[in-house]
C-alpha cells in the first residue's frame, strides 16, 4: 500500500521527486533501500549511495538536471565527511528538502550537537525497525510538510553574477526569502557554459547581475523594487473591505493571521518583503515550545504562512504600506503602488531594523563585508574564514552559533561585561560549548579598513584601553533596532524612539487617555491611541523582542480584535 506524502503523481513526462539515502555500510544501505522502496517507490525516485563522495556527485547531478529532492536520509559516521556536514551542503543547494540523520546510540551526543548546529528536521537511531513504527511515521510527516510547501523547480530563474558581489547577494537573498527557485551562473565560466554565454550576449554589456525571468525577460542589476514589480506579489486583493488587515508577516503578524482567520474573519496580511521578519535571522530556535530539537526561523514562517492561508487568510508580499488614515468606522491603508485596503480593524506588526554602526568605514563597507542581520547567502560565503559578530542579545548569539557551522572561527564582540541577562542562558551555554566561538567582553568596533571590500577592523578593549587590528572580511552587527513606524507619525502615538504605544502605556504618565481617543472605555491591551487599531511584535513599545513573545502577542491581538468587534 502506498504511504508517504499527499504529493500527487507527477504530470506525465515530469520525473518523480527524489529521496536520497547515504550510508557506507552495505548491509544498512540494503535495509534502507528495501524499506524506502516498499513504502515510497510509487511516488518517489529512490536513490541510495554508499559514500559521501558518491552523494556529492548525486547532488551535482540533481542540481544540473534540475531534479527536486524531497528528502535526504544520511548516516552520521562516514570516512570523508560526516552526515551533518553533507546535510549542510544539501541545505545550501536544496533548502526546501527535508533532512534526516541516521546515527547509532553511541554517537547520539555527537549527533545531537550536530543537529543543534544544523537545519536538520529529525534524527533516527539505528536500527530503526520495525519501520511501520519508527521509520515511516517520521518520513510520512516530513514528506507531507515538503509537499505542502513545494514549489515546482523544473524551471528556475537564472541569475548571472559574481557570487561575492553585494548586488548579486542582494538578488539571491530576495529570491530566497520569497521562495523563488533560481540558478546562479558565473559569468567567468561563459566560454565553457553556452547558456551563460547566451544570457550575456542578450544583455549586450548590461550591468551585472543579470536576472532572467521565467517569461524570458532579462533584468540588469535590479533592485528589490524592480524584482517585486516584475515577479508580482501574488493574488491581488479581491475584497473591497476586510474585517482585519495585518501589516507585517513576522511571528506576531502570522500568529494573528492564523487565529483571526480561524475565527472566521476576512483577513489580509501585507508585508513589504516576505514572511518571517527578524525570525529569518534565527537559524535554529531551540527553545520553541513543542519542538525539542528546535526549528529554523524560516521553517516557522513557512509553516505559519501555509497554516494561515489554509484557514482562509490572504497574504500579499511584497506589499509595502505607506499610510494609514481614519474613515470612521473604517481604517484605510495605502500601499506604495497607490492601491488601498479598507479594514474594520488593523493590527500593526511592521517590525524593526538593526541600528547602524557609527564608525569610520561603516557606510563604505556595508554590503561588502559589513552586514546588519544575517542571510543565508552570507553564511555560505563564510566557509573556513574568520568572522566577527557584534552584539550581546539573543539575535547576536543565534547568529554566532549559526555562523560557527561554516566559519573557522567566530568572535563575538560584546560591549558589556557579561552575556547575561540580555542573552538567554541556553544560548550562553551553547556558545560556551561551541569550540570555534570566542567571546570578547568590553569590546567595540572603532573603525573598518580595506580596499574594495572589508579586510580589517579596529577593536577597542575597554578593560585595557588597547586598540587592536583584526583581519576579517565579515562583520555582522546586531546592536539594537529601530521600528518601521515613520509612516505612522501623526496617526498613532509613539514613544521617543518611534515604538508604538499601546494599552496602559498610553495612560502611564498623565493617567488619562489620549485626547484623540473617542470612546468612554480605556484602550484594550495592545490597542493603540486609535480605537480598533492594535500593535504587536517588535515595533510595539515595551515588547519582549523574542519570537515566542511575538507569537503570543499576535494570538492575543486576534482575541482583542474579536472583543473590539463585539463590544466596541
Amino acid at each position: 500500500m502506498s504511504r508517504g506524502s499527499r504529493e500527487p503523481d507527477p504530470p506525465e513526462g515530469e520525473p518523480k521527486p527524489v529521496i536520497l539515502a547515504v550510508d557506507d555500510d552495505p548491509q544498512v544501505l540494503r535495509a534502507i533501500r528495501r524499506d524506502l522502496r516498499r513504502a515510497y517507490a510509487d511516488r518517489y525516485r529512490i536513490l541510495t549511495v554508499g559514500s559521501s563522495k558518491e552523494a556529492m556527485r548525486a547532488l551535482d547531478q540533481l542540481d544540473e538536471r534540475r531534479q527536486e529532492p524531497a528528502l535526504f536520509l544520511v548516516d552520521q559516521r562516514m570516512p570523508e565527511i560526516t552526515g551533518v556536514q553533507f546535510l549542510v551542503e544539501a541545505l545550501a543547494r536544496f533548502p526546501g528538502s527535508r533532512r534526516v540523520l541516521l546515527t547509532a546510540y553511541a554517537e547520539l551526543e555527537t549527533a545531537l550537537t550536530g543537529i543543534n548546529h544544523s537545519h536538520l528536521d529529525h534524527y533516527l537511531l539505528k536500527p530503526w525497525g520495525p519501520p511501520e513504527e519508527l521509520l515511516y511515521p517520521v518520513l510520512d510527516r516530513l514528506l507531507d510538510e515538503w509537499s505542502t510547501g513545494r514549489r515546482p523547480t523544473r524551471r528556475r530563474i537564472e541569475v548571472v553574477g559574481h557570487a561575492s558581489s553585494p548586488a548579486t547577494r542582494a538578488v539571491r537573498d530576495f529570491l530566497t526569502r520569497n521562495g523563488r527557485p533560481y540558478r546562479l551562473r558565473d559569468p567567468l565560466k561563459a566560454p565553457h557554459d553556452p547558456a551563460t554565454g547566451r544570457l550575456l550576449a542578450r544583455a549586450n554589456g548590461a550591468a551585472l547581475p543579470l536576472v532572467a525571468l521565467l517569461d524570458g525577460e532579462v533584468l540588469s542589476a535590479p533592485d528589490e523594487g524592480e524584482l517585486a514589480e516584475r515577479l508580482g506579489r501574488g493574488e491581488a486583493s479581491v475584497l473591497p473591505h476586510y474585517e482585519c488587515v495585518i501589516v507585517g508577516a513576522g511571528p506576531a503578524g502570522l500568529a494573528a493571521a492564523v487565529y483571526a482567520a480561524s475565527d472566521g474573519l476576512r483577513t489580509l496580511v501585507l508585508d513589504a518583503v516576505s514572511p518571517g521578519g527578524q525570525a529569518e535571522c534565527a537559524g535554529h530556535i531551540e527553545n520553541h515550545l513543542g519542538f525539542p530539537s528546535g526549528l529554523s526561523g524560516r521553517e516557522l514562517a513557512r509553516r505559519a504562512s501555509v497554516q494561515a492561508l489554509g484557514l482562509g487568510a490572504e497574504l500579499l508580499c511584497p506589499a509595502e504600506v505607506v499610510a494609514l488614515r481614519r474613515d470612521d468606522p473604517a481604517k484605510i491603508l495605502t500601499l506604495a503602488d497607490g492601491s488601498e485596503a479598507s479594514a474594520e480593524t488593523v493590527l500593526l506588526c511592521p517590525g524593526a531594523s538593526y541600528n547602524r554602526l557609527d564608525a569610520p568605514g561603516a557606510e563604505r563597507f556595508e554590503g561588502v563585508g559589513l552586514y546588519y542581520g544575517l542571510a543565508n547567502t552570507e553564511t555560505q560565503a563564510c566557509l573556513g574564514l574568520q568572522v566577527f559578530v557584534v552584539g550581546g542579545a539573543n539575535t547576536a548569539g543565534l547568529a554566532a552559533i549559526r555562523l560557527a557551522k561554516y566559519a573557522a572561527e567566530v568572535t563575538l564582540l560584546v560591549r558589556g561585561d557579561s552575556l547575561l541577562p540580555k542573552m538567554s542562558p541556553y544560548l550562553v551555554d551553547e556558545i560556551e560549548r561551541t569550540p570555534n566561538i570566542v567571546v570578547r567582553l568590553g569590546a567595540t568596533v572603532r573603525e573598518l579598513l580595506g580596499g574594495e571590500r572589508l579586510e580589517r577592523i579596529v577593536v577597542h578593549d575597554a578593560s585595557t584601553g588597547r586598540l587592536s587590528q583584526e583581519e576579517t572580511g565579515f562583520l555582522f552587527l546586531f546592536i539594537g533596532a529601530r521600528p518601521h513606524t515613520d509612516w505612522l507619525e501623526d496617526v498613532v502615538e509613539r514613544d521617543a524612539h518611534g515604538f508604538v504605544l499601546t494599552g496602559s502605556d498610553l495612560v502611564a504618565n498623565g493617567g488619562e487617555v489620549p485626547s484623540e481617543w473617542s470612546l468612554e472605555r480605556a484602550p484594550y491591551p495592545l490597542e493603540t491611541s486609535v480605537p480598533g487599531v492594535f500593535a504587536a511584535g517588535d515595533a510595539r513599545a515595551q515588547s519582549v523582542k523574542r519570537v515566542a513573545a511575538g507569537l503570543g502577542e499576535g494570538s492575543m491581538a486576534a482575541a482583542l480584535i474579536q472583543r473590539y468587534r463585539v463590544t466596541g
